[in-house]
């Protein structure tokens, strides 16, 4: 999952950056409102935190900017603005979530994991498809009951083809959502990748759609 931070305090971003990156999230890193709208017109993002009080553009116009020109990701408020007009005001200009600093960094990431959840209509934090359960929140798989050990990459590569089974996810979107900017991609990274998950979950699980990219049958 690639996520945008928009944060202009450097602890608090570089806080937030090790914590999501420990979780094996990509993560793009902006610090001010006119980064953030160009970042959000140019990458394909599957959650945006940001933050209200940034230079350039206040993160309220950013905000509202995003939503006017249909931008549909989910949005997370992470703000030191207190009260409760702060939080209408942000909620009714389309932010999914509101968060008060200081937070706890896990209760953060429950946020993000439920918004992220809340997207693909999905209730908890585990996928099962067929003889496979992924958790979410433990980043663990288990195939027939016996646990699998993936990389985060093959992780990564698996929930979002899980995401909507039967459909086909581009190698180009594997990538947006797997890699943040300063990531160095090898060409077949995602082929890579692909064949790893098959060896170790079985030939016939992921379908290559020749010309278009990949496909986990529908169950």
């Amino acid at each position: 999952m690639r996520l945008l931070l928009v944060e202009d305090d450097d602890m608090i971003g570089e806080s937030i950056e090790a914590g999501l990156r420990g979780e094996n999230y990509a993560l793009d890193w902006v610090r001010d409102g006119g980064s953030a709208e160009l970042a959000a017109a140019t990458g394909s993002y599957d959650l945006v935190l940001l933050d209200l009080g940034l230079p350039r553009r206040e993160g309220m116009a950013v905000l509202r900017s995003l939503r006017a020109r249909g931008e549909d990701m989910p949005i997370l408020v992470v703000t030191a603005r207190e009260g409760t007009a702060a939080r209408i005001e942000a909620l009714d200009a389309g932010a999914d979530d509101y968060l008060g600093k200081p937070f706890d960094l896990d209760e953060l990431l429950a946020r993000i994991r439920a918004l992220l959840r809340r997207r693909v209509s999905r209730s908890t934090s585990l996928i099962v498809h067929g003889r496979l359960k992924l958790d979410l929140a433990s980043h663990t798989i288990t195939c027939d009951g016996a646990e699998v050990l993936l990389s985060a990459r093959e992780f990564a590569v698996l929930r979002v083809l899980l995401d909507e089974p039967g459909a086909v996810v581009p190698k180009r979107q594997l990538e947006e959502r797997l890699y943040g900017w300063n990531a160095e991609i090898e060409s077949n990274a995602i082929d890579v990748h692909i064949h790893h998950l098959r060896k170790k979950l079985g030939a016939g699980l992921i379908q290559n759609v020749r010309g278009v990219g990949y496909k986990v049958a529908a169950s």
